[in-house]
């Protein structure tokens, strides 16, 4: 007796899965057939990460990309330093 490969009930979760990315069955199975071949089977950070994971990560390209934070206490772009400014400027 041969065993049946695919079940009814897989072939309507293949179904659902290509239906809720919108794309048909055959094109579905090409993209995960074509993903695990590729050793590339896991799935995306933000797919997987819980909140903690992500809290993390910003706070790390945070930390990594201090240029384009702007500087909190530098005198030299304080609100009192641009009213000066602007006082000079108008007299």
């Amino acid at each position: 007796m041969e065993k049946q490969i695919l079940t009814p009930g897989l072939a309507k979760q293949i179904i659902a899965n290509a239906a809720s990315l919108g794309l048909p069955v055959e094109d579905y199975l090409e993209s995960v057939i074509q993903t695990d071949t590729n050793g590339a089977g896991e799935k995306p950070f933000y797919e997987t990460a819980a909140a903690e994971e992500w809290t993390k990560a910003l706070n790390d390209v945070a930390r990594k990309s201090p240029q384009y934070a702007p500087p909190l206490s530098d005198e030299a772009i304080s609100r009192e330093s641009i009213y000066r400014e602007r006082e000079d400027e108008q007299l």
